[in-house]
């Protein structure tokens, strides 16, 4: 706010995130020149709380910044030994053959990790090299420059009361200014969204597309774990109400990352996406595998799945966006934190290239360049037509397809499908409760399946009640007067966390936004068919303490 002052303080560069492209920005801005002042401001309790991934990682980004990964204790130790496609019906499988899939889509050479713990181990990395990191420190609003450009940002605000008005114990945070300011916040970052409009940096881009990943971490029966395997699935129970798969990794420890993904641009409203997650470990595949076992973690983020033609312009007038925040995952691959930390890297080597000309403040074109240029747009523009295939013509045909063109763009370098587009928006694909039947879900069982509120209780999530709602609602009637008789308010189940419910108050309906269950998946953002919802950040160190995710 205009009228509150701030102290400030200067650095070369601030990076926004301490996720595996913010992290990678830092350490090599430090391994490029050691005398550069640089911060890493992280919204979670610490280092790794708010990273969810599945992951089984592309090491690529590790190699370029420690080729000695290994011997300096990197948490990356189970390298993927089987790899495994299944189509699942209700009751069965077919299972497609290795030597069907083009070589990118191999696992080979590739780790399951915990992200979570891999930025963890980064991090110490960053801070031996002279990097200041302040987890709990939530940024919550851009600083522009009297020129227009992105100057820096504020960090560590605190006490705001429910109305947003300052409290008795209220904390006004500090401004933050760099020569260059890194937005690496994820997925729909808050800050991110703000300078992709204010530069209009989607534009001649297709629309970003997304999915919503959900996972478990499992412990499970020593006779049963295989450590090394990879499994992913298509099929039931989605089959045509949605796209998405699932994914099964045996990782350290008998442990079991377990995970679910539904494609956001699904028409049916009345989709519950996190019941469909529930339902899977129903299959007796899943469910023989999980019987003994246990649930220890739980979490769901959103995930950016528009690839090459949706990234947008990624530098700007004092900033750039890495990872996430520019929409960099290899959708077929299920993978984006190889080029989440090979964009840190390029951004990091356009920004030290830029201050020791002189320069600070500008756009950094180079790094924009090397991004649709290089490694990544490599990586990106051999699996472009996957999604939009998916979108149009469903998981079975879109597989043949997409197998198509990718063997050839995987030999030759050329897409025989040329660029296929995405039309819309996911918000724009919710179709009128009318035109679609209700799905009936089994009720959750207690040993495989679960109710969302128990579930969230193992994602830690925790949010100050006193402050504002991070949840924001541009309209507080549209949920009942649009949504409700268009939509059947879809709030409520695509939320994977529960925070939204429609109950009756003086009989009448009345939307209730539970903000403490969040766990900053940002679903809502993206999916509200009314585009009336916005997230921001809640004050630093709230939101999900993911453990091992």
């Amino acid at each position: 706010m205009a009228d509150i002052e701030r102290e400030s303080m200067e650095y070369d560069v601030v990076i926004v995130g301490a996720g595996p492209a913010g992290l990678s920005a830092a350490i090599r801005l430090k391994e490029l020149d050691a005398d550069l002042s640089v911060v890493v401001l992280e919204k979670g309790s610490e280092v790794g709380a708010h990273i969810l991934s599945g992951a089984v990682l592309d090491p690529i980004g590790l190699n370029a910044l420690f080729p000695d990964w290994k011997s300096r204790g990197a948490p990356v130790t189970v390298p993927v030994k089987e790899d495994n496609f299944l189509f699942l019906g209700q009751n069965g499988k077919v299972r497609f053959p290795g030597w069907l899939m083009p070589p990118l889509m191999s696992n080979h050479g590739n780790y399951i990790v915990s992200m979570g713990n891999v930025c963890r181990w980064l991090a110490e990395q960053a801070e031996a090299l002279g990097v200041e990191i302040f987890p709990g420190m939530a940024c919550s609003e851009i600083v522009w420059g009297e020129d227009g450009r992105v100057k820096g940002v504020v960090a560590g605000e605190f006490g705001r009361q429910a109305d947003g008005t300052p409290g008795p114990s209220y904390e006004p945070g500090m401004e933050l200014h760099g020569k260059y300011v890194f937005f690496a916040e994820g997925v729909r970052g808050s800050l991110s969204k703000q300078v992709i409009a204010k530069f209009g940096l989607s534009e001649g881009r297709d629309p970003q597309k997304f999915g919503l990943g959900m996972k478990e971490v499992w412990e499970i029966d020593p006779a049963k774990h295989r450590e090394g395997t990879v499994t992913h699935t298509m099929g039931w129970p989605l089959d045509g109400n949605a796209g998405g798969g699932s994914f099964i990794y045996h990782a350290e420890n008998n442990q079991l990352f377990i995970g679910f993904v539904v494609h956001l641009n699904y028409e049916n409203p009345h989709l519950y996406p996190y019941m469909e997650f529930q339902r899977f470990k129903h299959h007796p595949i899943v469910a023989d595998l999980l019987k003994g076992g246990k649930r220890v973690a739980y979490g769901a983020r959103a995930i950016s799945e528009g690839g090459y033609q949706s990234i947008p312009q990624a530098a700007f007038p004092g900033g750039v966006l890495l990872g996430c925040s520019a929409g960099l995952v290899n959708v077929p691959r299920i993978k984006g934190n190889h080029n989440a930390m090979m964009s840190g890297i390029e951004a990091a080597k356009a920004a030290v290239a830029a201050i020791h000309a002189g320069r600070a403040g500008d756009t950094l074109e180079d790094y924009d360049v090397a991004l649709h240029a290089g490694a990544i747009a490599k990586d990106l523009k051999r699996v472009r037509n996957v999604k939009p295939l998916w979108s149009h013509y469903g998981n079975l045909l879109a597989t043949v397809l997409g197998g198509f063109d990718m063997w050839v763009a995987n030999l030759t370098g050329w897409n025989p499908l040329g660029m296929l587009h995405h039309a819309r928006t996911d918000a724009a694909h919710t179709g009128k409760a009318k035109d679609h039947p209700k799905i009936e879900y089994p009720k959750p069982d207690g040993k495989l399946s679960f109710d969302r509120l128990t579930n969230v209780a193992f994602s830690f999530t925790n949010h100050e009640e006193s402050q504002p709602s991070h949840l924001r609602l541009t309209d507080p009637d549209v949920p009942v007067r649009v949504n409700l008789p268009d939509y059947a308010e879809p709030a409520q189940r695509y939320c994977p966390a529960g925070v939204y419910e429609v109950v009756e108050k003086d009989g009448k309906p009345e939307f209730v936004v539970n903000f403490q269950n969040c766990v900053h998946c940002k679903t809502c953002d993206i999916k509200d068919p009314s585009q009336n919802i916005t997230w921001v950040t809640p004050q630093g160190g709230d939101g999900p303490n993911y453990p091992n995710m």
